[in-house]
């Protein structure tokens, strides 16, 4: 077996609500065979990984997956249990899994969960996934690996998860953000999140936020400026000096008197830092180990305590106590540190809540300062110091004493977070008891006394105490970040459909931007921010959302959501306010395993169940694919607040919605409507809907019926949706989209029509206008839609045009050269006969070849690839815009001859 590839899709999916991995598996020799024909491989691959015996597969309980396994299964289905139970064992914890056919004997997709928060740049997955392969491969081939080789690869990917991981202080914000519904990204492998979208997002890096002060951070890093400021404040702080030579450290040593602590003036972590020093010799080893400027203190008496003070606020204390191990007479201290270690809360670095402790040239100091080596057996009870400081970075631990802070205690913390400037600040003091009064003081004092403020403390100690209780510090940050309940969200509306979605989008985005809204857009002509284009390129995908939602200038977002970024990459948000569907048609069938109009209904459902609950779903009542979603089980209109819009509201649907005292936009006696029960409010006459042309364009009227829900449905007034609809200007507002423009006597109406229905449509409205024997075409289609998408499209094209200029996409697709303009023709000319066709090289020559064949009064249909290329070429040729002398009046009663209903044989049927 093999993997071919591995793909994340990063949000929300077709599969999952959460990430997920989706490799392809080619099984090779083992394509066709089952488990059960392979005597022997259940049991071995139980003795393999045990864990398996818990699995429930579809039966819903444990030992499932192992009576799949004796029954007969395929080895995809197997490779993905293999990945999902090695996961949990390097405690990666994930459950969901599910194997498809990939379309091809043999060819599988594996689809496996991944962590929420798990990088996408995180190699994991595709290590698991290539164990799982190659372990399933080596059991079924009889050679199950031993034990030795498996564990090793098992504490591989252990280590890997380890450093991949998320710290416990990031984790804490991460949970309590997304317990107040907050949304929460992180940025690649950093620490580093962004929680909330548009103008309300906030950034937070590890216990640190957007709101920290940099003067407040530069002064805690400074331990001598922070000693100073807060010396100089009346704040208890042990005396001392900055040294920036070895004389000077053993002259702060006579001036303090014995002991005294060095530190690295900017030291972090407790690395490097001395306690205890009573001699010259010590301070000069210690000023060379902590490498050159130093702070010298004089060591305060007391116990170690650290306070976490947010926003104003003491949420959290605790004991610090410097690693070490209790003797008990038998055992060495290499064996007492070793199974210390061997507690699963400890890891290396930071992604446990405690530190494993090393046995380093540090630990061996303090140990021969106690007359103890590693292989010495301390008496039973006696306790032996790895460390001197109490840090958990290097091994130390923490009880929580939140509780018995003395408030002399709490308000001289609180003090100290102000006098340095930080929001977020833990405060190391050496006290005798923190549930006593601060005993009095002054330059010459030896205990009581803060000895350092942090920025971005390590939230560990308070989050996993090893006595006492856990405090929920990181709900404390986000709710200093997010006060008032505030969930962080911006109003949102999700896109998708066949076809007009874009312009849907485009035209939401307008009528919001009239509340005095900033926009963020997405379409799939790129991203505008408040009405200027920040990105070009088709822009439908979880990026693109992820663009507009992070940017702090964003107070409303408008997704155009499409089928591919969403099979490919999951979706760029958890949930929106609304969600539009405007009709699905074959289109994009073949293309990612999708071979029916049922499996894109599928897809598309998704961004009606990601709705949220109270949301609303603006639904297309004329499509029996969009009525069809609404009776998914996570679409119930008892968790949605559902509108349909459409062309009759007698049309069932609408009728029974609105006899319910429903809402819905229809057109009725020459007006888009707003209805609701029996009450009907009219917005706006359909002749004076932007690009409707007087009316020959119901699509224009459905779309604006479709953007009008969607800004109802997020405050817009009425008054206010009927005069943005109004001023809405096609050719500046929504380029590309039905553009007319002209040059002499020619009229040109370009379109991004790429699929059957939407040529139709299109056609059928320059038939309305200019008449059925008027109308050419300058046609190129996209290269990787399927043979019998092309060919319905080339047949619907026959029907509408007598004349064609044909050319192909700079991008192929995976076509070879003239393959598809070769197709077309083909279909062209077998539906009409009498077809005159030419084919030119490029949009350029294909567009001027169309004005040469074009007479007076007629009008070409420029279909294009890159908009911008055509426009630019158009203006070099002279193009005007058209004006209201597009629509002839006497030609507004031409009825068409086109067949609208001509759709694929292979695209499906509509749902009953």
């Amino acid at each position: 077996m093999k993997i071919l590839g591995i793909r994340r899709l990063r949000g929300p999916n077709v599969y999952l609500d959460r990430p997920v991995a989706v490799a392809r598996l080619r099984l090779d020799e083992l394509t066709g065979r089952e488990t059960s024909d392979l005597e022997g491989f259940t049991e071995r691959l139980l003795r393999a990984l045990p864990g398996l015996a818990e699995h429930h597969c579809a039966a819903g309980a444990p030992g499932g997956f192992v009576s799949r396994m004796r029954g007969g299964t395929y080895f995809g289905h197997v490779t993905e249990h293999v990945s999902i139970e090695l996961s949990q064992r390097i405690g990666r914890d994930v459950s969901f899994g599910r194997t498809v056919s990939a379309g091809e004997p043999g060819l599988y997709d594996v689809i496996v969960e991944c962590p929420q928060d798990e990088s996408p740049e995180s190699p994991l997955a595709a290590e698991l996934l290539d164990a799982a392969a190659e372990l399933v491969t080596a059991v079924a081939a009889g050679d199950c690996p031993p034990g030795a080789a498996l564990a090793a690869r098992v504490a591989a990917l252990t280590e890997l998860a380890e450093r991949e991981a998320i710290g416990p202080s990031t984790r804490s914000i991460i949970a309590a953000a997304r317990g107040r519904g907050i949304p929460v990204e992180r940025y690649a492998d950093l620490s580093l999140l962004r929680l909330g979208w548009g103008n309300r997002r906030r950034l937070a890096w590890a216990a640190m936020t957007d709101r920290t002060g940099g003067v407040g951070v530069d002064i805690a890093a400074d331990k001598q400026v922070t000693r100073r400021l807060l010396e100089e404040a009346g704040v208890p702080v042990a005396a001392g000096g900055a040294a920036r030579t070895a004389a000077e450290a053993v002259r702060l040593l006579t001036v303090l008197g014995a002991p005294v602590v060095v530190k690295p003036r900017r030291g972090r972590q407790g690395r490097n830092v001395a306690l205890n020093l009573r001699t010259a010799a010590d301070v000069e080893n210690a000023y060379a180990a902590a490498g050159g400027d130093v702070v010298v203190e004089r060591q305060l008496a007391g116990r170690d305590y650290r306070v976490l003070v947010v926003a104003g606020e003491v949420v959290a204390a605790a004991e610090r106590l410097a690693a070490h191990v209790v003797g008990d007479g038998e055992s060495t201290v290499a064996e007492l540190v070793a199974r210390t270690n061997e507690d699963p809360r400890r890891g290396r670095g930071h992604a446990r809540v405690l530190t494993r402790i090393a046995l380093d040239d540090d630990a061996l100091a303090v140990l021969a300062r106690q007359d103890c080596a590693p292989g010495a057996v301390p008496a039973a009870g006696r306790l032996v110091w790895l460390r001197e400081n109490a840090n958990l970075s290097t091994g130390g631990t923490g009880s929580d004493v939140t509780d018995r802070v003395h408030p002399e205690v709490a308000a001289l913390c609180l003090r100290v977070a102000a006098l340095v400037g930080l929001d977020i600040a833990g405060i190391d003091l050496r006290l005798d008891d923190i549930a006593a009064p601060l005993p009095p003081g002054g330059p010459a004092r030896t205990t009581g006394g803060v000895i350092e403020v942090n920025a971005a403390p390590g939230l560990r100690m308070h989050l996993a105490p090893v006595r006492g209780r856990s405090r929920d510090v990181g709900d404390a940050i986000v709710r200093a970040m997010f006060p008032g309940g505030s969930d962080g969200r911006i109003p949102t509306v999700a896109v998708t459909g066949t076809n007009g979605k874009t312009t849907v989008a485009r035209l939401t985005a307008y009528l919001l931007a009239g509340m005095g809204l900033r926009v963020g857009l997405t379409t799939t002509e790129g991203v505008s921010i408040d009405g200027r284009t920040v990105h070009q390129g088709d822009a439908t995908g979880p990026r693109s959302a992820q663009m507009v939602l992070g940017d702090p200038g964003v107070q409303a977002a408008v997704l155009e959501t499409a089928r591919g970024g969403t099979l490919r990459r999951g979706l760029g948000y958890d949930w929106t306010d609304v969600g539009v569907i405007t009709n699905i048609t074959a289109d994009h069938l073949g293309q990612d395993g999708l071979d029916s109009i049922e499996a894109l209904a599928h897809v598309k459902a998704l961004i009606a169940e990601r709705v949220r609950d109270g949301g609303t779903l603006v639904l297309n009542a004329d499509d029996p694919w969009v009525r069809s979603l609404a009776e998914r089980d996570r679409v119930r209109a008892d968790r949605k607040r559902i509108v349909w819009f459409g062309t009759d509201a007698r049309q069932p649907v609408l009728a029974a919605h609105l006899g319910a005292g429903g809402t819905a936009y229809v057109l009725q006696d020459g007006w888009l409507v707003q209805a609701t029960g029996a009450r009907r409010t009219p917005l706006l006459r359909v002749e004076e809907v932007p690009g409707s042309f007087d009316g020959a364009a119901p699509h224009a009227a459905l779309n604006a019926l479709a953007a009008a829900a969607a800004a109802r449905a997020l405050g817009a007034s009425h008054d206010l949706v009927a005069a943005r609809l109004a001023s809405f200007e096609p050719r500046r507002d929504n380029p590309g989209r039905a553009t007319v423009l002209r040059v002499g006597e020619v009229t040109l109406f370009i379109d991004y029509a790429h699929n059957p229905a939407a040529i139709a449509t299109v056609l059928r409205t320059l038939h309305r206008v200019f008449g059925p024997n008027r109308c050419l075409a300058a046609v190129t289609l996209p290269g990787d839609r399927r043979d019998d998408l092309l060919a319905a499209s080339a047949q619907v094209l026959a029907d509408g045009v007598g004349r064609v200029v044909l050319y192909e996409d700079e991008d192929p697709r995976g076509r070879t050269p003239g393959e598809v303009a070769g197709l077309v023709e083909r279909e062209m000319r077998a539906r009409r006969p009498q077809l005159h066709a030419v084919r030119a090289q490029g949009h350029r020559a294909a567009v001027e070849q169309a004005l040469r064949l074009a007479a007076p009064g007629d009008v070409v249909l420029v279909m294009y690839e890159k908009l911008a290329a055509v426009l630019d070429h158009l203006e070099e040729l002279g193009a005007v815009p058209a004006g209201a002398a597009v629509v002839p009046a006497e030609r507004l009663t031409a009825r068409p001859t086109l067949d609208l209903g001509l759709l694929p044989t292979r695209a499906g049927s509509a749902p009953g």
